[in-house]
């Protein structure tokens, strides 16, 4: 499981950069704005690696200590279920933050997925 400190040196027009996977989708994240949802897979599809939705999965596990802060309640599964409730600090903590963003939450699952649904490939282009 790599962390989310670790770095890959990557050139860019004849330099390297530091890298971090888990920076791109925290900054992503923090895009997203109250009142919508996105999800694992759009964030991957987005940063270029739509296979790669589990490790958005890892790096929003690791997002309740980073700052600034990551809105991590608001990344859910492809059917709007909060399946990362689990990572936070209480079994509900997840859909109060949700509800305090105005987000109905029913079941575990977003209310209007379809409707709050924030595509960051759309809202970001």
């Amino acid at each position: 499981m790599p962390s989310k400190k670790q770095a890959t040196k990557l050139p860019t027009a004849g330099k390297a950069k530091e890298y971090s996977f888990f920076d791109d989708v925290y900054d992503v994240v923090r895009q997203i704005p109250k009142g919508r949802v996105t999800s694992y897979g759009a964030i991957a599809a987005y940063l270029g690696t739509k296979l790669s939705a589990r490790m958005v999965g890892w790096a929003m596990n690791g997002a309740h200590n980073v700052q600034p802060k990551v809105p991590a309640q608001r990344v859910v599964n492809r059917n709007g279920m909060l399946t990362g409730k689990a990572h936070f600090a209480t079994p509900t903590q997840m859909e109060e933050l949700l509800k305090k963003d105005g987000v109905a939450v029913k079941n575990d699952t977003v209310v209007d997925f379809a409707k709050r649904f924030w595509d960051p490939a759309i809202e970001l282009a």
